[in-house]
């Protein structure tokens, strides 16, 4: 692992309790997996076990194993297998056995696919609101090479919200990402879901891989030119010591600082910022309920999230 001590403010909670039994025990039941665990986030006793609502998991889709092989990541790449064509009736059979009214799906890469999964991903869309229009599905979509025709087939499956992370700097880009992946590319896919469709938008950066301030704010600066609307930022952290090192442990009083420029001075309607956050995060997740499920402003919407994320 990284040879930096970790600081006081990323001790984790481990997870527990019987909520977080019976969603991993329904997971298993399906042969499903979570992004939460094959990415060793951070947040998942927090988001399994719930608080005051039914918790949240987001589904990886297409397998454990990802065609490309980024340095931050902690899933598995190589050795890929056919996709599994009850995937998306078992997980949308997963959300109604665990009583989701908001759900997270996201996938490894498969570029070895001629569609790079694209149609997998949208039929499990469309299974999921075919048993309960009122969810809310939010999907982190990967780059699909930004083949335009791909990342259509999401939009013509009419999630709620779209997310693609860009996930560093530009000028870190590489080493962090896969080579596959770049900067521009991930740029244009927002840019598509916003000029094609009323769909929200959503991404997320990760501090401390060795980037300076003012390329974080040109980041921001190129997000919201786009139509980004809501940016989540957290604090990365090495998965194993093969991973990329850890060239710092950003203070959570600076995530504070960064949050308010993202929102008081780029306009996105909400912006998670903290060490602990990550792209799928439940505050996040709240903030959008609340303006597409309850109708708040983005005011409240925003006053919402925050007391969750801080309780």
């Amino acid at each position: 692992m990284s040879s930096r001590r970790k600081p006081d403010w990323l001790k984790m909670r481990p997870p527990s309790g019987e909520r977080f039994t019976d969603i991993k025990e329904t997971l298993r039941g399906h042969d499903l997996h979570t992004v939460c665990e094959e990415a060793s986030c951070p947040n998942m006793g927090e988001c399994w076990s719930g608080r005051d609502g039914p918790g949240t998991a987001t589904f990886m889709l297409m397998g454990d194993r990802c065609s490309r092989g980024c340095n931050f990541c902690d899933v598995q790449t190589g050795g890929m297998e056919p996709l599994d064509p009850d995937e998306p009736a078992n997980v949308a059979e997963s959300v109604a056995e665990i009583g989701l009214d908001y759900v997270v799906l996201t996938s490894v890469d498969r570029d070895d696919l001629d569609d790079q999964g694209a149609g997998h991903f949208a039929q499990t869309i469309r299974e999921i609101k075919a048993r309960d229009p009122s969810i809310l599905v939010e999907v982190l979509i990967p780059d699909f090479q930004g083949e335009e025709d791909l990342v259509r087939k999401i939009i013509d499956a009419n999630p709620d919200v779209i997310a693609h992370n860009v996930e560093t700097v530009e000028r870190r880009q590489f080493p962090v990402r896969d080579r596959r992946a770049g900067y521009e590319q991930s740029l244009k896919v927002l840019d598509q879901v916003n000029r094609e469709s009323d769909i929200y938008t959503k991404t997320s950066v990760m501090l401390g891989v060795g980037e300076y301030d003012h390329e974080v704010y040109q980041t921001l600066g190129d997000l919201r030119e786009v139509g980004v609307d809501v940016v989540t930022l957290g604090q990365y952290l090495q998965p194993s010591r093969s991973h990329l090192d850890v060239a710092e442990y950003v203070h959570p009083q600076k995530f504070e600082t960064w949050r308010r420029v993202a929102e008081e001075e780029f306009d996105f309607l909400y912006c998670a910022s903290g060490p602990m956050v990550r792209s799928s995060y439940k505050a996040g997740e709240l903030f959008v309920d609340a303006v597409l499920r309850e109708g708040k402003s983005i005011e409240e919407a925003r006053e919402d999230a925050r007391r969750a994320a801080s309780d």
